[in-house]
């Protein structure tokens, strides 16, 4: 039997189908937010783990190099340990900040897609003002995470060259002879451990500025 579409009934289908289409892209909506949000835990997470192997690796490097280290090898196996332990550190933390920054990248610019979409004009500029609020907020964690890399490439430069200098050279001379540029790294670390914190801050804010409760 042939069904008889009506008006009334077309416009149920219509009605219907909007209803889906909406609820269709504020899931999506929300599901970019929770990928952001994600990507923000976990390279908070790595911040947290990267501070604590920043003191172990400060503190072995230390120890091998204080005067009267009576066992070099000993020493230097543990600073060897740690200076790997942080290059591995560092080599996730900029593969977790590249997926942080491109999740947030695509966050915004579906956000700028979707912001031409509505008619009440009070709607559009308070999504356009929530938009620049958003974006202001995220910002600071792309210019903090500048620092951050910069801070941390050039600490992994310096423990990965001591590593290799007292590999050939693992004498109380040897030692003696890169004091100020081991001094130099403790400096380094501490200048590092404040640029993960300023970003750490950044991403709580960006965090509360996008949590649903």
């Amino acid at each position: 039997m042939k069904k008889i579409i009506t008006p009334y009934n077309s416009f149920l289908l219509f009605s219907l189908a909007a209803v889906i289409a909406v609820a269709a892209c504020s899931t999506t909506s929300m599901q970019r937010s929770e990928d952001v949000q994600s990507t923000m835990q976990t390279v908070d997470n790595d911040i947290k783990r990267i501070v604590v192997q920043l003191d172990a690796t400060g503190a072995s490097l230390d120890d091998l190099t204080r005067p009267g280290q009576s066992d070099l090898n000993r020493a230097f196996d543990l600073f060897s340990e740690n200076a790997s332990k942080t290059k591995r550190m560092e080599r996730d933390f900029a593969k977790h900040a590249r997926e942080m920054e491109e999740a947030g990248k695509a966050y915004f610019e579906k956000w700028d897609k979707n912001g031409q979409q509505y008619d009440n004009p009070d709607i559009q500029a308070r999504s356009d003002e929530r938009r620049a609020e958003l974006a202001e907020t995220y910002d600071k964690i792309a210019q903090n995470n500048v620092g951050v890399k910069e801070a941390f490439k050039e600490y992994v430069s310096d423990i990965n060259e001591i590593e290799q200098f007292l590999s050939n050279d693992l004498t109380r001379n040897g030692i003696e002879s890169i004091t100020s540029i081991s001094n130099n790294v403790s400096d380094n670390g501490a200048q590092l451990k404040s640029e993960l914190q300023r970003l750490q801050s950044a991403i709580e804010n960006a965090r509360t500025e996008m949590r649903q409760n």
